[in-house]
């Protein structure tokens, strides 16, 4: 689901980033205006999201990216989902299930 206003710092293990949150899901997290630097082929990623009057650290998987010139989008796995986050993705949910989309 696409969310508004959330920033994200990014680290390997070895550096810090920044970038913006582009879509969220209970066990996933899409991270845009990524620097080219932070590779998505490290096993493991802890994400701080700030924005919305939240705040939340997760670990994460790096799954997949997509390059657009010097930055890039970074599809990550939430590992271990704390149940703050869940709550909060929640609340971008649809009301009901529309498997057919006819609610878009």
């Amino acid at each position: 689901m696409p969310v508004k206003d959330m920033a994200a710092d990014i680290s390997d293990g070895k550096y810090f980033f920044s970038g913006t949150v582009h879509d969220i899901s209970r066990f996933g997290v899409a991270l845009e205006d990524v620097p080219q630097k932070l590779s998505a082929s490290v096993p493991r990623l802890t994400i701080i999201l700030n924005g919305q009057g939240k705040h939340f650290k997760l670990k994460a998987v790096p799954r997949w990216e997509t390059q657009n010139g010097i930055r890039k989008t970074i599809g990550c796995q939430i590992e271990q989902c704390p149940v703050n986050w869940t709550e909060f993705v929640m609340r971008f949910e649809p009301e009901t299930d529309d498997i057919w989309g006819n609610n878009a």
